[in-house]
């Protein structure tokens, strides 16, 4: 009877090892996530979250260079600076959670204030003569938003 049992958990062992093993080499977790996360739900892989913020985190430079052109002509200037808006505020869009949240939290709570800030720097970088007050604070934002989320 002892015999049997522990041959009987024996091979609920190697079952559970070998299922777990077969997931662990396939996509079963965005199955999983069809299921249980609801449709509007945005998940953002690590990978992806890393990719964009090193985008943003490019084109927050371009920008840090584009204000600080005092040999250029304004036209040249501003046409640099709104170029580099544009894009920040494209990455930051795919970026923005979703309605129904995202799986990265801190995505959900800053990135929304953060695209409505990339918004007025874009309207008073376009103005005639720009003001680049917004812009040159966008760059402050990412830096305080990530010493709260470290």
């Amino acid at each position: 009877m002892k015999k049997l049992r522990f041959l009987y958990t024996i091979q609920i062992i190697l079952f559970l090892s070998a299922i777990v093993a077969i997931s662990g080499c396939s996509d079963f977790t965005s199955l999983v996530r069809k299921v249980t996360y609801p449709p509007d739900f945005k998940y953002v892989s690590g990978d992806e979250l890393r990719s964009n913020m090193n985008q943003l985190a490019f084109q927050l430079q371009i920008l840090d260079q584009a204000l600080a052109e005092s040999d250029t002509e304004q036209p040249t200037q501003q046409k640099h600076v709104m170029t580099a808006l544009r894009n920040i505020q494209s990455i930051s869009a795919g970026l923005q959670a979703g309605e129904a949240g995202s799986s990265h939290p801190f995505l959900q709570d800053f990135m929304r204030n953060f695209v409505i800030d990339v918004e007025q720097a874009r309207n008073d970088a376009n103005l005639n003569p720009p003001r680049y007050y917004f812009a040159g604070r966008l760059a402050g934002g990412c830096v305080n938003c990530h010493k709260v989320n470290r």
